[in-house]
């Protein structure tokens, strides 16, 4: 997902170079959007493995 949202920032930002701003707006709103997912499910994920965590037994 990360590299997703890495591709559509820099789709993005070639498209607002070669003048298609409507679509370079639009790459880089998704990139954004999947960003804040990425981001959201990593801290999930990490909370998880906090509360989950395998437990040493002796």
């Amino acid at each position: 997902m990360l590299r997703a949202a890495i591709a559509f920032f820099v789709l993005g930002l070639v498209a607002i170079l070669l003048g298609a701003n409507n679509i370079g707006g639009l790459s880089v709103d998704i990139g954004k959007t999947l960003l804040f997912i990425f981001l959201i499910l990593a801290v999930i994920s990490f909370i998880a493995s906090l509360v989950v965590g395998k437990k040493i037994v002796k």
